[in-house]
């Protein structure tokens, strides 16, 4: 069953899943990293797909797609990393962050088959727009997965359309452009936030930005949930070499635990 509509998702208080990607550093370390997320409480994980046009991406995660690219990172060996992050014992909902032109090349229906063996729940295009999904949308539900719908503040006219078809949660973009770290979002965002979790059936998550444990409460005040990318992705690329020394492998992995629980710090208080 997907888990995005179990009740450990469904229900969770406060939502915290952060963004990696896939091969990065290394094959081994990124599936260590999948597993050690849980462990510090992810209630989901998103799963990168290197590509080498991430137009949604900021340099950060860029720089982290090119590094993993260049070790032979791929779609094929994300789904890869995948399936073993399965078979060693990941239970928390996971969803393919991928662009379209990937999914294409592979084969719409070659990678929605392979999501579902390796156990994956939802699959998440942000150049796909919302008008053309359909499609894809109904291949996907057909093999019980979720294809993440984005509500930016700019989609206005289309937002309780959006909200209302959501299927596993909605990924509200807090800031217009490409993802990276901010100080400070908009006033208007809280009202933004309630109008969609009004029109969706689903969770409601924020994402883009979010940086800080303050960023983290703050959004889980308004929200059901947060994503973090681009921080915990620099924080990987920090301990790149760390992590590719096995001798080195469980120090780093140490670090980004304290890293994660220092930024989800203040939604346990």
């Amino acid at each position: 069953m997907n888990r995005l509509k179990q009740d450990a998702f469904l229900h969770a208080e406060k939502r915290f899943v952060p963004y990696i990607m896939s091969g990065h550093p290394d094959y081994e370390s990124s599936v260590e990293i999948a597993l050690m997320l849980e462990r510090a409480g992810a209630a989901a994980l998103e799963w990168g797909v290197p590509f080498s046009d991430p137009l949604a991406d900021g340099p950060v995660i860029q720089s982290a797609g090119d590094y993993a690219r260049a070790r032979g990172a791929s779609l094929s060996k994300a789904l890869e990393g995948a399936k073993e992050a399965r078979e060693r014992g990941l239970s928390i909902p996971m969803i393919l962050f991928t662009y379209i032109n990937p999914v294409l090349s592979a084969g719409i229906d070659n990678v929605l088959d392979r999501m579902q063996e390796a156990g994956m729940d939802g699959i998440l295009i942000p150049d796909l727009p919302f008008e053309e999904s359909g499609p894809l949308r109904e291949a996907a539900k057909e093999r019980g997965l979720s294809l993440i719908s984005l509500v930016a503040p700019s989609s206005r006219t289309r937002m309780k359309k959006i909200s209302r078809e959501g299927d596993g949660f909605i990924y509200y973009v807090t800031s217009l452009g490409v993802t990276g770290t901010r100080e400070n979002f908009s006033e208007n965002l809280q009202k933004s936030i309630e109008e969609v979790r009004e029109a969706a059936e689903v969770p409601v998550l924020a994402g883009f930005g979010i940086s800080k444990p303050e960023h983290v409460a703050f959004f889980h005040s308004i929200a059901d949930g947060v994503i973090v990318g681009s921080a915990l992705v620099r924080c990987i690329s920090e301990r790149a070499e760390k992590l590719e020394n096995r001798s080195t492998r469980e120090e780093a992995l140490r670090e980004i635990e304290a890293f994660v629980d220092e930024l989800t710090s203040k939604q346990k208080g």
